[in-house]
């Protein structure tokens, strides 16, 4: 069964890129994909852009183009719910576009088209993303990684917003948390790629995980150091991850 991982950052993949056996790069779509094995299973790595559009984009590629049966996205986000801290991982449970507004048509944050605003992802390879998530966080506690800022790492599970917005404001984060929560909806992380994977695998019947580093708090100071904790932090969460996860599976 072909495996497409997804991530939103070159240094999340250039781990597992020197992992594959029997590499090799096709560009479709103006992306390059790279196609290979990974501890004896077929995958594809691809970069999926910034943005709802260029991440819809790169996963109608993956499966038209090269079968994807499954999708694994990969990346950071900013922190909003209790207790979700900087070096944390949130595994999605569901996804919602925190910008989608089409009211009277339909209520707020609905996809036209679609039964509710929120996207499932799929249980069972959410379930065993998140026990490899676990994992990494127990061994990351003894890292001792300054860009931790001394939080003792940890999984979460639940519901992620994405939305066609890098947020570096705490009045931006607080009112679109405030405005989901006030609705029944609790959102751990918000960041820009997600929902829109997981409404073209929900077209497609492709079942769909995701994990997101937090590098931030979505506030004034989320473009701080940003560089430098995808290099040491999160490249290295997605790594250990991915593989447990394949491992696993």
């Amino acid at each position: 069964m072909a495996l497409a991982i997804l991530s939103a950052l070159p240094e999340e993949q250039y781990g597992l890129q020197h992992l594959l056996t029997d590499a090799r790069t096709v560009r479709r779509a103006g992306r390059d994909f790279t196609l290979g094995r990974l501890h004896g299973r077929s995958v594809v790595l691809g970069l999926t852009g910034i943005g709802k559009v260029a991440a819809a984009t790169t996963a109608t590629a993956v499966m038209e183009g090269f079968g994807a049966q499954q999708l694994l996205f990969t990346g950071v986000a900013g922190g909003v719910g209790a207790g979700v801290q900087v070096g944390d991982v949130v595994v999605a449970q569901q996804f919602l576009q925190h910008d989608m507004d089409v009211r009277p048509l339909l209520p707020r944050w609905q996809v036209p088209g679609y039964a509710a605003p929120t996207l499932a992802c799929d249980a069972v390879l959410s379930a065993g993303l998140l026990a490899a998530a676990q994992a990494c966080v127990a061994q990351a506690a003894a890292w001792n990684e300054p860009l931790l800022a001394g939080n003792v790492p940890r999984a979460h599970a639940g519901l992620v917003a994405s939305g066609d917005q890098f947020i570096v404001s705490a009045a931006v984060s607080g009112q679109i948390t405030a405005d989901l929560q006030a609705a029944g909806h609790v959102p751990l992380a918000v960041e820009m790629e997600g929902a829109a994977i997981a409404q073209v695998c929900a077209d497609y019947g492709v079942p769909f995980a995701a994990v997101r580093t937090i590098s931030d708090r979505a506030d004034d100071s989320a473009h701080v150091d940003f560089p430098a904790f995808v290099q040491a932090v999160a490249s290295r969460y997605a790594l250990q991850i991915v593989q447990h996860w394949v491992q696993l599976g």
